[in-house]
């Protein structure tokens, strides 16, 4: 498979009681598709997989599916502390027929790397796809290093991308120069200009829930058209946008406004996480409105 342009991490709306909304789900996806993005990811953290229980998981797999069929492809998460949980979800992956699913490291457990990578085959064993990595230390709590890698390639061909969130790029040179068989994948947003200039085909960017045109124009002028003086522009209009995502301390939060400026009502976070206070919302909707002002500019 190939793992090429902007793979959205959708979120989940909720309603006022906290259940999943249905409907305003099915309206995102179809936003998202509208929007021209590349694939899209159920379950992952900016989704609120680690607030849902596996029931409401496959729930929102099954929706995207429904909604996107096959006009781009799809990936389900399968975080989760317990291998056992995980497997369920590869399990409902296979069963809801994603393209393709998203492995990282269990958080909490603090594997060594062959616990890792014996997790991560025992994943990739219960859904026999295509599999991007998920290298996230500082969600996670152990990073993917060169033992891991060794053997989950030596054993499973399945193991194609890598959404690298290290956030070093000493990092990403090791994985460009070492592991050329993984297209790399930004996980970093605001060393996305610097992935691609490494042959990051991807980046998988939460941002791109509210701000899909303006990602999108970053990875064509850097991926496809190779102009990277253009992407530095791009990139400089939307290093706010990045800074205030990074430094807030409420990300996955952020998103979900940023995506209520866009007129779809996702509702709030799911405890323990608190909204946006009011100044952080003002402050947040002048940084998106300038970025889109700057990225117009720079194209």
């Amino acid at each position: 498979m190939k793992f090429n342009g902007i793979y959205t991490p959708a979120v989940t709306p909720y309603t006022n009681e906290g259940k999943i909304d249905e409907i305003v789900f099915r309206q995102v996806i179809e936003y998202l598709l509208d929007a021209n993005v590349h694939g899209i990811i159920i379950g992952g953290s900016t989704g609120e997989y680690f607030t849902q229980s596996l029931e409401e998981r496959y729930l929102l797999g099954r929706l995207a599916k429904e909604v996107i069929g096959n006009k781009i492809p799809l990936l389900m998460g399968t975080g989760g502390t317990r291998t056992d949980e995980a497997i369920a979800q590869a399990k409902m992956a296979k069963e809801i027929k994603a393209d393709g699913i998203l492995v990282g490291t269990p958080p909490y457990a603090l594997p060594t790397q062959a616990e890792n990578a014996s997790h991560a085959l025992a994943i990739d064993k219960a859904a026999d796809l295509p599999i991007m990595l998920y290298n996230y230390p500082g969600r996670m709590g152990v990073k993917m290093e060169k033992e891991f890698f060794d053997i989950v390639l030596k054993n499973s061909k399945n193991f194609q991308s890598i959404k690298e969130s290290a956030g070093d790029t000493a990092d990403l040179h090791q994985l460009a120069i070492k592991y050329p068989e993984l297209q790399l994948s930004c996980g970093w947003d605001d060393q996305a200009l610097e992935f691609f200039a490494w042959g990051a085909t991807s980046w998988v960017c939460a941002g791109s829930n509210f701000l899909p045109k303006e990602h999108i124009a970053l990875y064509e002028a850097c991926v496809i058209e190779k102009d990277f003086d253009k992407g530095r522009k791009i990139m400089t209009a939307m290093m706010p946008l990045m800074d205030f995502l990074e430094n807030a301390g409420k990300f996955v939060q952020t998103i979900k406004y940023g995506i209520s400026l866009e007129g779809l009502a996702v509702g709030s976070t799911r405890a323990p996480l608190h909204d946006l206070s009011e100044a952080q919302q003002l402050d947040f909707k002048s940084i998106v409105d300038e970025v889109k002002k700057g990225v117009a500019a720079a194209l």
